[in-house]
């Protein structure tokens, strides 16, 4: 209120409550939610700063499961239009994460020009692919049980890549460590694949996640990446991280 220069008077005319019940706030009560949204914006705050005990989603531990959008049984079963949507809808930040994942890049005839341009206009953009000739790489192939198909389907989505070569803002790396899910963040949405055993990936289930805390599901599976792209080398110029 004081760096508002607000007196509870005007904050109360404001937000359309007595001067009694701002009194009642400033001495510990807690607003209801519609009011409490209306102060933060009365203020240029956050509802979370202001009053932090009312969004126990916020902090360290707490439950998170409204950062579960959707779940599905299989990969597959996400909607097509839900995939295109997070492609398109993103200005921010890309983070992709897998071993082979072409079937994002082939979300739309024009996938690589939009990623280009999402970065000319100053989003981040990183791809994360595993390395088809490690070890790892042979290792997930007979796994997966999927007849040494795994690099060579790895370097044709890298193919798909070329025209990001010289990109400002587009980074592509190679990993070279066994992974235990996939990650495809689009801004502040996430869709991610946890590995079974044995499952293909279109196989492996998949959870539709929206960031609401740094300390949810969100947050684990962002900080996942940023750990995992630490360990890449650069492609084409194959310098480490």
């Amino acid at each position: 209120m004081l760096r508002a220069q607000l007196e509870p008077a005007a904050l109360a005319s404001a937000v359309g409550v007595d001067v009694k019940t701002v009194n009642r706030w400033l001495a510990g009560r807690i607003p209801h939610q519609r009011t409490r949204l209306a102060v933060a914006d009365a203020l240029g705050e956050t509802e979370a700063d202001l009053w932090p005990q009312s969004r126990p989603d916020l902090t360290v531990g707490a439950e998170a499961t409204a950062e579960v959008v959707g779940a599905y049984a299989h990969r597959a079963d996400i909607p097509q239009q839900l995939w295109t949507a997070l492609l398109v809808g993103a200005t921010k930040r890309i983070d992709l994460l897998g071993y082979a994942y072409p079937f994002v890049l082939e979300l739309l005839p024009d996938t690589m020009q939009r990623l280009a341009d999402k970065a000319a206009a100053g989003a981040r953009i990183r791809l994360a692919f595993a390395d088809p000739d490690c070890p790892h790489v042979a290792e997930r192939d007979a796994l997966e049980q999927i007849g040494g198909t795994l690099p060579g389907r790895i370097r044709n989505a890298i193919n798909f890549c070329e025209p990001l070569h010289q990109v400002p803002g587009v980074e592509i790396g190679l990993h070279t460590v066994h992974l235990y899910n996939s990650v495809f963040r689009f801004d502040n949405q996430m869709i991610v694949t946890p590995h079974l055993y044995r499952a293909r990936g279109y196989q492996h289930p998949a959870l539709h996640l929206r960031e609401l805390s740094p300390h949810g599901i969100f947050g684990s599976y962002a900080d996942q990446f940023e750990q995992m792209w630490q360990t890449t080398t650069s492609y084409p110029n194959q310098e480490s991280r």
